[in-house]
């Protein structure tokens, strides 16, 4: 009899996770409609199990990775011998199948913690929310058993030794980029879920988007975070010098970001003026059918990417699920469109709630023109059996403009009141913010900023910054006035009473300051130059010197790095040393990675990397590229981070005490589960090493 190891152990899970989804959906339905409480209950207790069944599965394979157990396929196909412990472990999602387990325990965990959350509030739509969730899982773990098993092994004698990860992926950032994306885009299954939980129930007051607004706050701010690390990975490790290039990939996880953020602004009109229903229910249907785009489009090889996994047949499986899931949407919808008939109509175009409204527009125009971009070499490829190109000038044709248009929206909407303006109001309020944007245009024409794309970018910048600013300064000092209270206690005071106002401004902020990094782009400045040691070679701003070439060995891999000295351009003034290198893997299959190497400063990014050498004459071939102001994409992800922890930070007032202490056991709960995972991951290490 062969034996039970943990290859079967993690299946077992999978099939148990299975079949207790498909019981806990019909128990949720069965439960409403008989009003049977056991059975509801019942319900909620599967999603527990489910996320049980699926950690136990995703121990199993991680086990399986650091434990060299190369008689399983996936472990085989992206692990070897000679990597680090850590990135065996997360091999765990660097391929298509591991990627698809991890994808579903994600689920399972957004689900297990929104079922506990609402246990007692939102009961009426919670039995169809289940379902959904159930339906979600049920289709990702039906797709792994059949199509793609991590768990699958070889009917004979294992290999000795793994194929290896490609060493692209041996990075921290690719190591945090995924499960940050998984997060984000799972993220919005939780609302849509309710979505179709309030549709099919017909309770469709704001109730239902209320109590999502922290799960699309929490969606959005881990695909932002996902989307940044990627731009930090291309950044740090492809060697071309830039952050985003519109790879396939980057647009698939970028598209359901810019709906997720129409959906986020949105819902505030429903809020206030109980408008916009259906299209809030239709942003949050198309934000996760979107997420579902993406996940097939980097899973069945439509696409082509330096990221995308390799081709296989899932994708007509994803296609048939997505049009089911569109089907039902609609249907939905449809039916309930009575109920989700606006309670008042705009009443202006100057008026915040018809801002709000083109910022919509504007940003799902940006989602589709970006999959419309993407998926037309593949159209053209299947229709016409020729191969086209659509490249980043095509994107940046049309997104530039679409950009600074949702760039203006972010300084002018906080100006307009809700309902509509009044003359006096809308001189009262932009005079400052025009008046600055407009005194910025020859201050920066004379520093000699005159590329028009870039020269409008700064401006509007100005503009958007004045009125984040204004809006601060005029709250604060109706604080101090009405209250006696100096600047900085009135400050703090006013972001703590409308944490949610003023934590958008300082997300928008955030927005400003990557744009400025946007518009640097249009004055980078590149050069090659072939070098012998001791040369000099000048780059904007700076000279290098060429001092030295070094090889090493570390076991897993051969290095040959450029030793290089920095100077202040036109003196001796030493800046900086630094060593691009290139390294060459023996698994897999010697393969060559370039590591590029930079001087940083807020203004700029001095780029090195090694194009190539000759180790005769011991001459190098080194790409300079200065990348201006490019470190502001970075500060204004963090500033936007900063902005969302004070709009999510919990109220103190006693009304709401109970509801956010309620949340925050829910995601304690769900970080005890992550820290239990990583300690029997340490056990485990422990024990082989």
């Amino acid at each position: 009899m062969p034996e039970f190891g943990f290859a079967d152990f993690g299946y077992l899970a999978m099939l148990t996770a299975m079949v207790v989804a498909c019981y806990t959906a019909a128990a949720a339905i069965v439960g409403y409609h008989r009003r049977d409480t056991r059975l509801a209950i019942s319900a909620q207790n599967g999603v527990y199990v489910v996320f049980g069944c699926l950690s136990i599965a995703s121990l199993a394979l991680i086990y399986l990775f650091v434990t060299d157990d190369y008689s399983v396929k996936y472990v085989h196909h992206y692990s070897d011998r000679s990597m680090p412990l850590f990135y065996k472990a997360t091999a765990f999602w660097g391929g298509q199948d591991g990627s698809l387990l991890f994808w579903v325990w994600v689920m399972s965990v957004w689900s297990a913690v929104a079922v506990y959350v609402n246990k007692d509030k939102n009961r009426a739509i919670l039995p169809y929310t289940i379902v959904a969730m159930m339906a979600v899982t049920l289709f990702f773990t039906i797709l792994m058993i059949l199509n793609a098993n991590p768990f699958e092994t070889y009917l004979g004698g294992a290999p000795s030794d793994g194929r290896g990860l490609n060493p692209l992926l041996q990075n921290p950032y690719m190591v945090t980029h995924p499960p940050s994306l998984y997060l984000g885009y799972i993220g919005w299954t939780i609302p849509f879920c309710f979505a179709i939980g309030a549709l099919a129930h017909g309770h469709l007051d704001y109730g239902w988007v209320d109590a999502m607004r922290r799960w699309c706050l929490a969606a959005w701010v881990f695909l932002t975070i996902g989307l940044v690390l990627g731009g930090l990975w291309a950044y740090e490790e492809l060697g071309w010098g830039g952050y985003w290039a519109w790879d396939p990939v980057e647009n698939a996880a970028f598209i359901p970001w810019l709906t997720g953020t129409a959906f986020i602004h949105s819902i505030q009109v429903q809020e206030r003026r109980q408008s916009f229903k259906m299209w809030n229910v239709i942003l949050i249907i198309l934000t996760f059918v979107l997420t579902l785009v993406g996940t097939m489009m980097t899973r069945s090889g439509i696409v082509q990417s330096v990221h995308a996994f390799a081709q296989s047949d899932i994708g007509n499986t994803f296609l048939v699920f997505i049009a089911i899931t569109v089907v039902v949407s609609t249907g939905l919808v449809i039916w309930r469109a009575k109920e989700l008939a606006p309670e008042n109509r705009l009443e202006s175009v100057l008026s915040r709630e018809f801002v709000f409204l083109l910022n919509n527009w504007i940003l799902v125009m940006m989602a589709f023109f970006v999959l419309f971009g993407t998926l037309f070499p593949s159209v053209y490829r299947f229709f016409y059996g020729q191969e086209v190109n659509v490249g980043a000038s095509f994107f940046n044709l049309w997104m530039r403009p679409l950009g600074l248009i949702l760039l203006f929206l972010t300084g002018v909407g906080p100006l307009l009141p809700w309902r509509k303006s009044t003359s006096s109001s809308l001189f009262k309020q932009f005079v400052m913010p025009t008046t600055m944007a407009a005194l910025a245009a020859p201050i920066m024409w004379g520093l000699g900023l005159q590329e028009p794309w870039a020269l409008t970018t700064f401006c509007l910048c100005v503009l958007v910054t004045t009125t984040i600013i204004q809006e601060f300064w005029r709250g604060s000092r109706a604080r101090m006035r009405n209250s006696q209270e100096s600047f900085g206690e009135a400050l703090l005071n006013l972001m703590g009473r409308a944490k949610r106002r003023y934590g958008g401004y300082i997300i928008h902020f955030g927005l400003v300051l990557t744009f400025v990094a946007f518009a640097g782009n249009a004055y980078k400045i590149e050069d090659e130059q072939q070098l012998q040691p001791g040369e000099r070679a000048r780059v904007g701003n700076y000279e290098v010197r060429f001092d030295r070439l070094e090889s090493g060995d570390d076991g897993q891999k051969s290095s040959i790095t450029a030793h290089v000295t920095v100077f202040k351009a036109g003196t001796d003034e030493v800046l900086g040393t630094l060593a691009p290198a290139k390294w060459s893997y023996r698994v897999p299959e010697e393969q060559v990675t370039t590591e590029v190497d930079k001087r940083l400063s807020l203004r700029d990014d001095l780029y090195l990397v090694l194009g190539g050498y000759d180790p005769r004459t011991e001459s190098v071939a080194l790409q300079l590229k200065v990348n201006p102001l490019v470190n502001f994409l970075w500060i204004g992800t963090a500033v936007m981070l900063i902005g969302w922890a004070v709009a999510v930070w919990p109220a103190r007032s006693r009304q709401q005490v109970r509801a956010p202490q309620r949340f925050g056991w829910a995601w304690a709960g769900a970080g005890s589960t992550a820290l239990l995972m990583l300690g029997v991951l340490s056990c485990i290490l422990a024990v082989i090493g």
